[in-house]
């Protein structure tokens, strides 16, 4: 193994070195002297079976990408035993199933690790996983903080590890090709672009001191998180609703998603001032304890706006679909999404449409689809030297950012300014939330 971890393809590496974006200044060649062979088979291993996973499988499993999935992990039995029959039915050889992450991260056979945990284990899972010497898919939110959204990023400069973010549509074409265009002046001066998101999730139980589910590892859950009694149904998504020790709102969620692409479509950097109008207004007195519906509006230079509107539990559809982005440019308009674009000039024409027909571009929740898969492989490629990431976590990391704010802006329900270079807070109770409490001896630390 040590062999081959040691052969690196020299004109691969090279090659990755001329093509990166320019913006991502650490992503040299010598960033990547950990890069595999182009042909090498990558040994991979999953963390976190919920409902995401099976967004990997596909790529993992198709024979011409010669991935070998070592193990799966998860702190639920159930969950590890029901992942592991159904990819079992895919492949022709032996799974190994584990709790304990930290167990896999002493394979050093294991190339690279796939998270899909709650979010409060993401920065500090994918920064062992890089101690350890392993790449790194990491799902949104790459960050449960700002905090950790510096730390993630420094610690893949300092290992010069592969991550890649887990915001898809990165990997579209049709999005691909678009926002090239408007970049080109498509649709003129591209100022404005709002994002959005509609779901019609529904009732959540009042958290109610339980005993764990049989088969949860209650104390590997909470990883990182200072510890607390277990309440009933924490530990099934609805964790995402259940205050800020796992979660990171709806705005971690889903906004990630169609915030990237506004920033990149309008390419900005960090706003200057960010202010939000949200609360819960469905089922008032159920468990739900965060925002169900926000709006949040950033500001950058250049008189360039972004704006979210989300509506979590409210299911009409005002922008005609469940979710995507609209920018607005002098000379004309695009409607983006995961199934690909519509461009209008500026009486409404429609001019050009491009669509995928692929398989992910709604609101369901779990699965993948086309855009996953095409990610999957971008990352695999990247490991090889065969191409750059189309999310480096350095960008992601950026996206991320604005998710976070309007989270603090809720909580402290006021807006802030934001320095537009560096991205930190001009507002010192904004800046109490930067950070979180961490269970002693889990904090990721250079």
């Amino acid at each position: 193994m040590g062999s081959r971890r040691n052969f690196i393809k020299k004109t691969t590496v090279a090659a990755i070195g001329m093509s990166l974006p320019s913006s991502i200044n650490a992503m040299t060649a010598k960033s990547y002297n950990n890069i595999l062979g182009a042909n090498d088979r990558v040994n991979v291993a999953i963390q976190g079976l919920g409902r995401r996973y099976g967004a990997y499988i596909p790529a993992i499993v198709n024979k011409e990408n010669n991935v070998r999935l070592k193990y799966l992990c998860d702190v639920l039995d159930s969950q590890l035993d029901k992942a592991s029959q159904k990819v079992s039915e895919k492949i022709d050889y032996k799974l190994r199933q584990e709790k304990d992450i930290r167990k896999i991260l002493e394979d050093k056979d294991v190339d690279a690790v796939f998270m899909s945990t709650p979010d409060h284990w993401h920065t500090p899972g994918a920064c062992m996983a890089m101690e350890a010497g392993k790449h790194v898919y990491l799902e949104k939110p790459c960050s449960h903080n700002p905090h950790e959204n510096d730390i993630v990023v420094a610690f893949q400069k300092k290992y010069n590890k592969v991550v890649q973010m887990g915001n898809q549509q990165r990997s579209s074409p049709q999005s691909i090709e678009i926002i090239n265009e408007i970049h080109n002046g498509i649709i003129g001066k591209a100022y404005k672009a709002i994002a959005f998101y509609t779901n019609g999730r529904g009732e959540v139980p009042v958290p109610v001191k339980a005993a764990p589910p049989k088969g949860l590892d209650w104390e590997l859950f909470q990883g990182p998180a200072p510890r607390k009694d277990y309440t009933h149904d924490t530990w099934d998504y609805n964790w995402h609703w259940y205050g800020w020790d796992y979660g990171t709102a709806e705005m971690g969620n889903n906004a990630t998603h169609e915030l990237d692409i506004a920033r990149w479509a309008l390419e900005v950097k960090y706003p200057e001032y960010v202010d939000v109008v949200a609360g819960k207004h469905q089922f008032i007195n159920d468990g739900w304890e965060m925002y169900d519906t926000m709006e949040a509006t950033y500001k950058f230079t250049n008189d360039k706006v972004i704006q979210w509107d989300g509506s979590s539990r409210n299911g009409y559809s005002k922008y005609g679909r469940g979710r995507g982005t609209i920018i607005y440019g002098s000379k004309g308009s695009v409607m983006v999404d995961r199934e690909g674009y519509e461009l209008y000039d500026l009486k409404g024409k429609l001019i050009k449409e491009s669509k995928s027909g692929g398989s992910e571009g709604g609101t369901a929740l779990g699965g993948g689809g086309d855009l996953s898969t095409l990610h999957t492989v971008n990352f695999l490629d990247a490991i090889r030297g065969k191409g750059e990431l189309t999310s480096h976590i350095e960008v992601g990391a950026i996206s991320q950012m604005l998710t976070h704010y309007a989270n603090i802006s809720y909580r402290i329900n006021k807006g802030f300014n934001v320095d537009g270079n560096t991205g930190k807070i001009f507002d010192r109770e904004a800046m109490k939330l930067w950070t979180r409490a961490y269970e002693p001896g889990w904090e990721p630390k250079l």
